[in-house]
């Protein structure tokens, strides 16, 4: 096979790759605090190729991973009060999870059977001093932009405990961990963010523009199309010049 179906096979591979990418970004346009995602593709030499022989030079297309843009999406307000979203950079919910202690933009909190406070999921969202427990004889819980969860009994406002917002340094830390959820992949500690701003009665909606995914999608669509062309045509000179040396 000649190094040109080569390359153009590698990139055929990412293109698929992109187009799974592209369709969950799609999937998740709806989803609280969905993070855009994009494929990082880079040249790699011949050299590494697994087939032989190969002519170098040759640069393959490679799978660099995947690439996530955490810009904040635009909040909408809902009315709920256990609706949680946040304003600053980098920071996140900390939740505690069966794999361990998470992190995580979407703040459509709910309670448990005994009144804590958690994901949709079931994630328990991580105070200043461990998990927060509303009562609900109290009514609805108030909470400030520094996410402190205030609740009235006999009119007077009792502070239930502070809702841990961090803030992680470097994001490339972070993979996803499921269910909405991210978790480091390093040794570093994400710090406290006095500095965030929590909004009651608001979520965080996904930072997926729609269009420009379809329009990515129809692009990988053509893009594949005309790599199929170039190893067809390929493959025909290949079989003409054998039946021309054969004769």
């Amino acid at each position: 096979m000649e190094n040109a179906n080569y390359v153009a096979l590698s990139r055929q591979m990412t293109l698929q790759r992109e187009l799974d990418i592209s369709a969950n970004n799609l999937a998740n346009m709806n989803t609280n605090g969905f993070k855009f995602e994009q494929l990082l593709v880079n040249a790699q030499p011949g050299a590494p190729a697994y087939d032989d022989p190969i002519k170098a030079p040759a640069n393959f297309a490679f799978d660099n991973g995947v690439g996530r843009n955490f810009t904040q999406g635009s909040l909408s307000q809902t009315g709920g009060t256990l609706d949680l979203a946040l304003e600053g950079e980098n920071t996140f919910f900390a939740v505690t999870t069966p794999k361990g202690n998470a992190y995580t933009r979407d703040g459509a909190f709910t309670l448990g059977p005994d009144g804590t406070l958690m994901t949709k999921e079931g994630y328990i969202v991580q105070g200043d001093s461990g998990s927060i427990i509303l009562d609900p004889k109290k009514g609805e819980p108030t909470i400030t932009a520094s996410g402190i969860v205030s609740q009235t009994s006999q009119g007077i406002a009792e502070r239930v405990g502070k809702i841990s917002v961090v803030r992680v340094a470097r994001l490339s830390d972070l993979s996803k961990n499921g269910d909405g959820t991210f978790k480091m992949t390093s040794n570093a500690t994400p710090t406290p963010a006095t500095d965030a701003n929590v909004r009651q009665g608001f979520l965080e909606a996904s930072n997926v523009n729609p269009m420009s995914e379809i329009t990515h999608l129809i692009q990988i669509n053509r893009a594949y199309a005309s790599l199929s062309n170039i190893i067809d045509q390929n493959s025909q000179l290949s079989r003409t010049a054998v039946e021309r040396l054969g004769r």
